[in-house]
């Protein structure tokens, strides 16, 4: 069905109120010049339609379609986490150096962003979507189109996986598993 076309649905109400945190998510994930681009094309997307209301809120739908381009750049992401990891365990010898480090995806450490880099992608998809998205397991489910049981254990994984990496610290918040 065709979101300018679904009955209730007001495309520019949608892009107003959800925009921001799709560039937000896809610049944390990416790079702000790839949010400029791909946060565009996740609206273009919605616009040919693909909605249906029986999935439940729109907001998860458009954090699957911004997931599922992400995913066209998955390359150049694992290459930046592990860039981001290299750079941290340097130290910052130039401007460039202490800059790269200091807007690290919203503070990730270089280990953190190293044990991400080492994730599978599923597994990292969801860790990213709970802790950059904040979304709730319901809404990473319907983002992915994966049942949330898939969730709950991709994201178990992920935590133990990345709490080994850094030594036995929990890089997640509890508190979006609602």
């Amino acid at each position: 069905m065709n979101v300018s076309t679904h009955p209730g649905l007001d495309l520019d109400l949608i892009f107003d109120a959800h925009f921001a945190e799709i560039h937000r998510y896809i610049a944390r994930r990416l790079s702000r010049d790839d949010a400029d681009d791909l946060a565009g094309e996740v609206f273009l997307i919605a616009a040919r339609g693909g909605y249906e209301s029986s999935r439940g809120e729109v907001r998860p739908w458009l954090y699957g379609i911004a997931t599922k381009l992400i995913s066209r750049h998955r390359r150049s992401e694992i290459r930046r986490w592990r860039a981001l990891s290299r750079t941290s365990e340097r130290e910052a010898q130039s401007h460039e150096d202490a800059t790269l480090t200091r807007v690290t995806a919203g503070s990730l450490t270089g280990r953190l962003a190293g044990a991400l880099a080492g994730l599978n992608s599923g597994d990292r998809d969801v860790v990213l979507l709970v802790a950059l998205g904040e979304l709730t397991h319901r809404e990473v489910a319907a983002a992915l189109k994966i049942p949330y049981g898939t969730v709950a254990s991709r994201l178990n994984r992920a935590r133990k996986q990345l709490r080994k990496a850094l030594g036995d610290v929990n890089p997640l918040k509890e508190a979006h598993d609602g």
